[in-house]
């Protein structure tokens, strides 16, 4: 009987697992609501109070997404007074939901790759993982790799999908 051969491991593909592009990211929220008089009403002495009196370190080394869950009217200045006591201590701070923040998190960490590496390769975007990569990182991924790969699949090495294959010259 021969020898196994892995033929993954042989193969020119290149895994790219957007999953890895999350770790170690806390995100914490921020829900406006919490701050306004009857969960509707910004009060602004009554808001800057509340403000200054948060434990803002709880949000040390965390990205932070802030939003209201109701559907209160709030001023603009209202967010920026938000990230003037936040930018001590989070990472940093965005508007929107946690899923919202997640998205912009992946297309901050994506626009940083160099994604010449992938030039003539046969790249795979791994499909299953723990998180739930939302769809739009994978169009965004993928906007990023067409001009590079000669061939991009979607899933597992063992069971992919094609995606694209550079048309020969």
């Amino acid at each position: 009987m021969g020898e196994i051969v892995n033929k993954v491991k042989q193969s020119k593909l290149e895994t790219v697992d957007l999953e890895k592009f999350a770790e170690g990211i806390i995100i914490k929220e921020l829900d406006l609501k919490d701050f306004l008089f009857h969960e509707m009403i910004l009060k602004e002495k009554e808001f800057r109070e509340k403000l200054n009196n948060l434990d803002w370190s709880q949000f040390d080394g965390t990205y932070l997404t802030v939003h209201c869950s109701t559907d209160a009217i709030i001023p603009k200045w209202a967010y920026m007074l938000v990230v003037q006591h936040a930018e001590e201590f989070a990472r940093n701070v965005y508007f929107g939901t946690k899923e919202e923040a997640i998205r912009q998190l992946f297309k901050e960490k994506l626009d940083l790759v160099d994604w010449r590496k992938y030039d003539g390769r046969f790249v795979l975007l791994k499909g299953c993982s723990k998180m739930d990569v939302p769809p739009d990182v994978y169009m965004y991924a993928t906007k990023k790799l067409l001009p590079h790969v000669q061939k991009l699949m979607y899933g597992e090495a063992c069971s992919n999908v094609p995606v694209y294959k550079k048309p020969r010259k």
